[in-house]
């Protein structure tokens, strides 16, 4: 691959150029699993308006690896960033409030300017918790030195640094598209197929028994490709064939999720709730029709009856006048179809994105109900740790204001070694659940990331 080259988007304010002198930016060195009380750094952060760069995701540099990543893009818009400004880890049941005091006293301390004061302008923090308190995987946030973001007509470039250094106003721009993995295999994790299937099967006997309602099962693959995996490659393929889902990236995760857990901005709040699936044919007529039966599926309606409930219940102390549609409509990806309901409400307390996003997760799409009985038959059942798969994933400002979606159709790279990922895909099982369906859906999951890997 050619090196990246540079260039220089001009700003729209020429007085904050000069401000925004080229330095070196120390890389502070963090132990993943250091205390939560360790010293909040002092940030400072510039944000200035410029104009349009070119599509988001082609501005990532080349030669990254896949940690120093950072975006959150759904049809060209969205938040791009590179390199860490600062970073924090927590684990164990308090990672969601660790997180958030941590994110509290970094605004506090920081020293920002912002010429446009929006949601996702100033410093940001982009974030991704792991599923299980017990996870060793724990929450990340993850401050990048440098991001770019868009939306509607509004273009900003944000630098962010620490102890008053701020990187400069260069911004990498790869010289040629960043080139696809080579030799690419593809093995069972945890389980094989027919041993998840029979996993299934003793779900279904368990909540035919009346031990719980539902429960979602989860499976992984091993991926090992014969080269480094570039980042930009799966965010590039999952943006153009899944123009409907926020391609994200944020530590090393990487995916694509069409559920957005909860998005705050200015007040409002909106969850996207998706629980009920069937595959795509690829004949429209025949998808129509299978739309059809989907929407009229017993099966697939309590399904995301008890997801929707879920979510609308967490809600409900935070928020006034929540707005839950009588019926699910169908939500069309290209690989499959989803049960769909958007959740709205306005906030009453002083929450902040991250806090709500707490007071939902789990929700029943991705754990089950009762909640509590679920979440153990997950880990009796699945045999693997899931790590950051299915919990929230997203970014936050300085406001609070942010946008955390579930992590779904993702995998996440080898903390060592880039050629090497794990992918995950999940299905909600009820009482009419079949083990050879689900294990069909489980694969129509996982195309998003098999395709991304694999096609040239």
């Amino acid at each position: 691959m050619a090196p990246s080259s540079l260039i220089v988007v001009p700003v729209t304010t020429a007085a904050v150029v000069g401000l925004l002198a080229v330095t070196s930016l120390p890389q502070p060195e963090q132990d993943r699993h250091a205390s939560p009380a360790a010293s909040v750094p002092a940030i400072v952060a510039r944000t200035v308006e410029i104009d349009d760069p070119g599509a988001l995701l082609s501005l990532l540099p080349g030669s990254l690896s896949p940690e120093l990543v950072s975006t959150w893009v759904r049809r060209g818009e969205g938040l791009v960033g590179w390199g860490r400004a600062t970073e924090f880890h927590a684990g164990g049941a308090g990672r969601f409030a660790e997180a958030q005091a941590w994110w509290k006293s970094v605004v506090e301390r920081a020293v920002v300017r912002d010429d446009l004061s929006l949601p996702g302008t100033g410093p940001v923090a982009f974030g991704s918790i792991s599923f299980s308190a017990e996870s060793p995987s724990g929450a990340v946030l993850v401050v990048p030195e440098v991001l770019v973001g868009h939306k509607g007509s509004r273009w900003w470039l944000t630098t962010i640094g620490v102890d008053s250094h701020l990187p400069g106003t260069l911004i990498p721009s790869a010289t040629l598209p960043p080139e696809p993995p080579e030799d690419v295999a593809f093995a069972d994790g945890a389980l094989s197929g027919a041993q998840w299937s029979a996993v299934v099967a003793r779900a279904v006997e368990r909540i035919s028994a009346g031990e719980m309602d539902k429960v979602v099962l989860a499976r992984d693959l091993e991926v090992d490709a014969g080269s480094a995996i570039d980042p930009r490659w799966l965010l590039h393929r999952l943006a153009e064939r899944y123009d409907n889902t926020w391609v994200f990236a944020v530590d090393g995760l990487v995916g694509a999720t069409p559920e957005m857990l909860v998005k705050l901005e200015k007040g409002l709040v909106t969850s996207r709730v998706l629980a009920g699936t069937i595959r795509r044919t690829g004949d429209d007529g025949r998808d129509l029709a299978l739309a059809a039966s989907l929407a009229r599926s017993s099966k697939d309606l309590e399904e995301h009856e008890y997801a929707v409930r879920s979510v609308a219940e967490a809600l409900a102390p935070h928020c006034s006048s929540i707005n839950v549609p009588e019926s699910p409509f169908v939500l069309h990806l290209s690989n499959v179809m989803h049960l769909a309901t958007d959740v709205a409400g306005v906030l009453t307390d002083h929450s902040t994105s991250l806090a709500l996003a707490a007071s939902l997760h789990p929700s029943a799409a991705v754990c089950g109900t009762p909640t509590r009985v679920a979440d153990a038959a997950i880990r009796e059942l699945e045999q693997m740790d899931r790590g950051r798969y299915a919990g929230p994933v997203g970014w936050m400002d300085a406001a609070g204001d942010g946008e955390w979606g579930i992590a779904l159709r993702c995998g996440v790279f080898d903390n060592v070694d880039p050629s090497r990922m794990r992918l995950f895909a999940g299905c909600g099982i009820v009482a009419g659940s079949d083990p050879d369906s689900e294990l069909a859906e489980s694969d129509a999951k996982f195309v998003p990331m098999r395709d991304a890997l694999t096609a040239s």
